[in-house]
């Protein structure tokens, strides 16, 4: 045999070379998409997840035990309430479920659609195959991708039975002609066919399977809380890819210009500190010493938590205290005692319009110690929002207030935006959370002008 000569070995070794470092850059590529994609949502828990049909205790998924026997119309009627369908695809004039909600995103704005059975502008010539398509995977009917704003990844884990309960509900509705608005996003992001990628990355497309090792009350918590209730679209950051990141899972993120808090166990900064208060915030949207819930958290109580049946929120109470705690770095862990009832006494801050402004505008239902004499619902000590050294949830309420229509705490607060200015916003806010808070803040009048730009108009 011919002994190879030296320009074949040298030949070989670069053909070595180029392939070792190829593997090389696809493990890393590889490595580097796993790490992306990370844990599933309910990947924490112990015990070996099981289809359903192996699980042997309750059913978790479906409607609570009252509505077992209830038409396929009613049934989807609760889920749709559950899953939180009309917020989304609402816009603040518009008629239920005819779309039009504007998602004002740092690369432009996109507006949610019309579900209505309207056979032009809506869903009307959407076939069952479709509906589950689109609602979990991410596919249109003309086969365009959806963007994640709808919250597919979490709606993939619904069930055939309650998915088509909830297009039977939709289909009841009257039809509205309602033609989607053209959304404004900015190359690369108005490239649908992108999201083909991004789905096969981080989209499961695949049903809820149940845990033996945790109880059906858990169970049940778990397909409440992310199949229907998708908790984690809004407290659990996202990663480089905007997808959830759950190795954080419910640590807190600020999502459409507010801050959705931490839900861990974490006692500090989570609710792993408190028991039947988590109840009853998620049931009325006020807990006493910890808050009232606001803007997207407030629209989720009054327009979904609240309509749950009672069980339904106690699961989900039991699936939140089983998240393992993550600690949010940048707010305390424990919250400011009440403050003085006199305007005499408190902080002294560089800017003299926030105390000028809370006196014209806000004392008289907060009152100078932060405990309202008026209603719970406007009690400032304990609240999580003034204890946020971002001030931005306080900013916020500032510049929309508050809708709530949720018993007993069925009151308002006025929108300032119109009123005040950024400058007297970032005032005022720094100066409630100087008084009420653990840490004043120190928002900015440009910082205030991009929380605006954040609130869908």
């Amino acid at each position: 045999m011919r002994a190879l000569s030296n320009r074949d070995l040298t030949a070989r070794g670069a053909a070595r070379a180029t392939l070792i470092t190829l593997l090389a850059i696809v493990a890393v590529v590889l490595g580097a998409v796993l790490w992306l994609r990370g844990p599933g949502p309910m990947d924490f828990a112990p015990g070996q997840k099981v289809a359903l049909a192996e699980y042997h205790a309750s059913d978790p998924t479906g409607v609570p035990a009252a509505l077992k026997d209830a038409t396929e119309i009613a049934r989807g009627e609760y889920l749709a309430r559950a899953a939180d369908c009309m917020v989304c695809h609402t816009s603040p004039s518009g008629k239920p479920y005819a779309g039009g909600f504007a998602f004002n995103l740092p690369f432009g704005t996109l507006y949610s659609t019309n579900v209505t059975p309207d056979k032009e502008t809506g869903i009307g010539n959407y076939t069952d195959a479709q509906f589950l398509a689109a609602l979990r995977r991410g596919v249109r009917s003309d086969g365009a991708r959806l963007y994640p704003a709808m919250p597919f990844t979490s709606y993939t884990f619904l069930t055939d039975t309650d998915a088509l309960a909830i297009k039977a509900y939709l289909f009841s509705l009257a039809p509205v002609h309602a033609p989607t608005k053209t959304d404004t996003l900015s190359f690369p992001f108005n490239q649908r066919w992108l999201l083909g990628i991004w789905s096969w990355l981080f989209n499961s497309d695949r049903r809820f399977q149940a845990n033996p090792a945790q109880s059906p009350e858990w169970n049940r918590g778990a397909y409440v809380s992310e199949a229907l209730a998708h908790c984690g679209e809004c407290h659990t950051p996202r990663n480089l890819a905007f997808a959830l990141d759950n190795r954080k899972k419910f640590g807190g993120a600020v999502t459409a210009g507010w801050r959705a808090y931490n839900i861990t166990s974490d006692r500090g900064t989570g609710i792993g500190a408190w028991h039947e208060d988590v109840f009853v915030y998620l049931s009325e949207g006020h807990a006493m010493a910890h808050g009232t819930a606001a803007g997207p958290m407030g629209e989720a109580v009054d327009e979904s938590l609240s309509h749950m049946a009672p069980e339904d929120v106690r699961a989900v109470v039991t699936y939140l205290h089983s998240i393992p705690a993550v600690a949010s770095s940048d707010l305390p862990a424990t919250l400011a005692p009440p403050a003085d009832s006199s305007h005499k006494v408190g902080p002294v801050t560089v800017d003299s319009r926030g105390k000028e402004v809370f006196e014209g505008a806000c004392a008289s239902c907060h009152d100078w110690s932060g405990a309202s004499s008026i209603s719970a619902f406007a009690t400032l000590t304990g609240a999580r929002t003034v204890n946020d050294p971002s001030a931005t949830n306080v900013a916020q309420i500032v510049i929309s207030g508050t809708r709530r229509i949720t018993p007993p705490h069925a009151v308002s607060m006025p929108a300032f935006g119109s009123t005040y200015s950024d400058a007297e916003i970032a005032a005022v806010a720094n100066y409630v959370t100087a008084r009420f808070g653990a840490k004043g803040s120190s928002i900015g009048e440009h910082e205030v002008a991009a929380l605006r730009r954040q609130v869908a108009q």
